[in-house]
């Protein structure tokens, strides 16, 4: 409908700078149609008359008033689109429009002939590869993480829907001295479970716990060979055995992915030189003390970046630079990084090293998602020792169900920190955001079990009998879910898919507790209701699918 408003919008803004004499109409692109706050102003509001007023300067001095008269010349042509009850001028300059119920009934007519495709967007060519999640094999999956892995999976699905071809990636850092440090660490609870782990050794019971794993997997001449031959296999088979641990967390979750990329394929296939000679070929390099430097602040960067310390190694951001060049040799269109907010640093350099090898600056984005703050009834979680001074994923997920969470972890931008309280996301009640919008899905399918033998005695049903404001205030609601997931798309948020779904939830259960759904003396009212139902659990369910959330048809 928004779409609808714009175009008749524009329209009127030609009409009217035809009549002006202007050479050219000002850019539809500047204005907007909006819900507005207060319901009494009408169903969508314009600043047209607003932004266009300079341009119509001269005409509107020779009418002896401002961006008011714009505002009334461009209703008195918006009244005859044929789309509206009412159109009406508020100042500054803003134009209200009603609009009329036969477009509302038309529109509903349309939600329940496309079914779930209702919102969906056409085929766009576009190639994305979202890359999320990608924690070290070094140690069990956390809170955090869950709330990467939620917004990732959730983005993905409403690209989807939107036209892009997504995959989901998972880059596995298997690679450097974090995985020498996770065989060191385990190497030292094999020889003595109960001695202080060395310094610089990673934490937790949970190394013990791999390390028990392994003398499970290999027989015991496996673990006495020298330690430097035993080594670089132990250090690999414990990340193997974390990420094990890492997939069966996140399958539990509900995410899954098209490809697990190891950094070591990066050196084996020699893509990591591959990377570091382009940058040299493009003169983007150079050498000091030693070292190989990438000029990373040509592009902005707050310092040039090491590619190959003095020493011969290479670092992280070597391999880096090889992943992502990688990532548009694949055919790659859009590349997305979701990563925590500790990553903040990464942003610039990658940014600098994607233009440098030839890329647009556009076609990286890189997400940092903020802090989640774990609650029980409003008061913190205090860590766990065992998983190393932080809470595991796989704690949350003992707790509370997998929809719960992704829902709890999807209801703020990723932008800023979240309070997620394990009580409210175990209520059955409307505390519990995910289980309010999920009810509204179960009570539907209840209502048309329960309809059933009255509908078999109505023909198709009359829309035009849904006069009443609730049914109404819906119908409008409805008409907003194109534009919800397109905003949630092109601005990577997500959060205000879930706030239309609980937006539309709580307008939902209202009108249930208002009006009778099943009337045994009006087979016709029943089935116009059950229609205006039906759209709702499918839309509201089509919202949850995006997200990665159930639609259940039964509730306690």
């Amino acid at each position: 409908m928004k779409e609808a408003i714009l175009a008749a919008t524009a329209d009127a803004v030609r009409a009217a700078a035809l009549e002006a004499g202007l050479p050219e109409a000002p850019d539809p692109s500047r204005f907007t149609v909006e819900r507005p706050a207060n319901p009494a102003f009408g169903h969508f509001s314009t600043n047209a008359a607003m932004v266009c007023a300079k341009s119509f300067a001269p005409f509107l001095k020779a009418k002896g008033s401002s961006a008011l008269a714009l505002a009334e010349i461009l209703a008195e042509k918006l009244s005859g689109a044929g789309l509206f009850d009412r159109v009406e001028v508020k100042a500054p300059g803003f134009i209200n429009f009603r609009v009329s119920f036969r477009e509302w009934i038309g529109l509903l007519g349309r939600v329940l002939a496309e079914g779930p495709r209702y919102g969906a967007g056409a085929p766009t060519g576009r190639k994305v590869l979202l890359e999320f999640v990608s924690s070290n094999p070094t140690g069990p999956l956390h809170v955090g993480h869950g709330r990467g892995a939620a917004w990732g999976d959730a983005m993905a699905g409403i690209l989807e829907f939107l036209g892009d071809e997504v995959s989901r990636e998972y880059y596995v850092n298997d690679a450097g001295n974090q995985i020498r440090t996770l065989g060191l660490s385990v190497l030292s609870r094999l020889r003595d479970p109960q001695a202080e782990p060395p310094e610089g050794c990673y934490l937790g019971a949970y190394v013990l716990d791999v390390a028990e794993a392994l003398k499970r997997k290999f027989p015991p001449e496996w673990f006495a060979r020298p330690e430097e031959e035993l080594l670089p296999d132990l250090s690999l088979a414990a990340a193997e055995e974390i990420l094990a641990d890492m997939k069966a967390d996140l399958d539990r979750f509900g995410v899954r992915f098209d490809r697990w990329f190891s950094e070591r394929s990066l050196f084996a296939s020699g893509e990591v030189d591959a990377a570091i000679a382009a940058l040299r070929g493009g003169g983007w390099t150079y050498e000091k003390d030693g070292a190989l430097f990438f000029r990373s602040t040509a592009f902005g960067d707050d310092k040039d970046r090491v590619l190959v310390k003095s020493g011969g190694d290479l670092t992280y951001f070597a391999s880096d630079a090889a992943y992502h060049r990688g990532k548009f040799a694949r055919g790659y269109d859009l590349a997305v990084d979701v990563l925590g907010a500790d990553h903040g640093g990464y942003l610039a350099r990658m940014s600098a090293v994607v233009q440098a090898l030839g890329y647009g600056k556009g076609r990286l984005r890189i997400v940092l998602y903020q802090l989640v703050r774990l609650l029980r009834g409003g008061a913190a979680v205090k860590m766990s020792t065992r998983a190393g001074e932080f809470i595991p994923l796989k704690t949350v997920l003992d707790e509370v169900t997998p929809d719960a969470a992704r829902f709890m972890y999807l209801t703020q931008s990723h932008d800023s920190a979240l309070e997620f309280d394990l009580e409210a996301a175990k209520a059955r009640n409307s505390e519990n955001p995910v289980y309010y919008v999920q009810y509204l899905c179960a009570r539907v399918f209840q209502v048309l079990a329960k309809a059933a033998p009255v509908l078999r005695q109505a023909p198709e049903p009359n829309l035009s009998l849904l006069t009443a404001p609730p049914e109404q205030e819906l119908i409008v609601q409805l008409a907003g879910f194109p534009e919800a997931v397109r905003s949630a798309g092109r601005g990577f948020a997500p959060h205000l898919l879930v706030a239309w779904l609980m937006e539309t939830a709580g307008i939902f259960h209202r009108y249930y507790g208002a009006h009778r759904f099943v009337l045994e003396d009006d087979p016709q009212l029943t089935a116009a209701r059950c229609a205006l139902a039906s759209a709702c659990r499918t839309v509201a369910g089509k919202g949850l699918e995006l997200l990665g959330v159930s639609v259940p048809e039964r509730m306690d």
